[in-house]
C-alpha cells in the first residue's frame, strides 16, 4: 500500500529535520517546500495526501496558499493542517474562514502532531455509503461530480460550503446545532471557540439565491434546511 504522503511547507530546516523523520517513522512520504513557489511546484507534480503548511513563508502568506488549494477543483479535497508561532484568535479564524482543516501552534509535539493528521485523514477518506438524501426542494446536490444545483441551476461552492450543504441536506428538516456542525463539517472540538459556522451559513445562504430562505435559523438552536414539500 502507497505511504500517504505529506506535504511539509515550512522556512525553518530545523522544523523541516523534525517533521521529516517523524513523518517517517510513522508511515508517511514527506514531501517539503521551503517557500510558496516551491509548494506549488510540488502540488503540480503530485497532489499530496494533506498539507502542512507554515503560516509566514518568506514569499507568500500561508493563507493565501490555502485560498489556492481550497478554491482549485484540483485540490479542493486535500486537507490542509496550518502551521504558526502565533497564537492570535484572528489567525485560527481566518485559517478557518478558508478552509483550513486543522491549526496547530509552535511549539508543538510531534507526536501530537502525527494524531491530529491521521485524525484529519480520516475524516477525509472516502465513505462508500450515500447519503440518506442529496436533495430538499430545489435544491440539489451530486456527490461523484461535486456540484451543487438550485432549480437545476448549478451554483458555485467552495469545499467547505459543499460539505456544508451536505451535512444540511442529510438531515433536513431537523435543526443542526454549532456544535454538531463544527464537529462533522470541521472536525473541530464542540468547545471550539469560532464564528466560523455562522459566517459559512451565512455565504451558503446568499448562494443558495432564490431558495435562501429554506435555510433557516433556530434561535437558541443552531440551523435547520426544510423541503418545502414536506412542511
Amino acid at each position: 500500500m502507497a505511504r500517504p504522503q505529506i506535504l511539509v511547507v515550512e522556512d525553518e530546516p530545523d522544523i523541516v529535520k523534525v517533521l521529516e523523520f517523524g513523518l517517517k517513522q510513522a508511515g508517511f512520504e514527506p514531501s517539503v517546500a521551503y517557500d510558496g513557489e516551491q509548494a506549488r511546484t510540488r502540488i503540480e507534480q503530485r497532489v499530496p495526501d494533506l498539507v502542512l503548511l507554515d503560516l509566514m513563508l518568506p514569499d507568500v502568506r500561508g493563507t493565501e496558499i490555502c485560498k489556492q488549494l481550497k478554491t482549485s477543483p484540483r485540490t479542493a479535497h486535500v486537507p490542509v493542517m496550518m502551521l504558526t508561532a502565533r497564537g492570535e484568535e484572528i489567525d485560527r479564524v481566518l485559517g478557518f474562514e478558508l478552509g483550513a482543516d486543522d491549526f496547530v501552534t509552535k511549539p508543538f509535539s510531534v507526536r501530537e502532531l502525527i494524531l491530529r493528521i491521521r485524525a484529519v485523514l480520516r475524516r477525509h477518506a472516502p465513505d462508500d455509503r450515500a447519503p440518506a438524501r442529496t436533495q430538499a426542494g430545489p435544491i440539489k446536490i451530486d456527490i461523484d461530480s461535486h456540484r451543487a444545483y438550485v432549480a437545476e441551476e448549478e451554483i458555485g461552492l467552495t469545499a467547505l460550503e459543499f460539505k456544508l450543504l451536505l451535512s444540511l441536506i442529510a438531515r433536513a428538516g431537523r435543526v443542526q446545532s454549532r456544535e454538531q456542525l463544527l464537529d462533522e463539517v470541521w472536525g473541530l472540538s464542540p468547545e471550539t471557540q469560532t464564528r466560523t459556522v455562522d459566517t459559512h451559513v451565512k455565504r451558503l445562504r446568499e448562494k443558495l439565491g432564490p431558495a435562501r430562505d429554506l435555510l433557516e435559523t433556530v434561535r437558541g438552536a443552531g440551523y435547520r434546511l426544510v423541503d418545502p414539500a414536506e412542511k
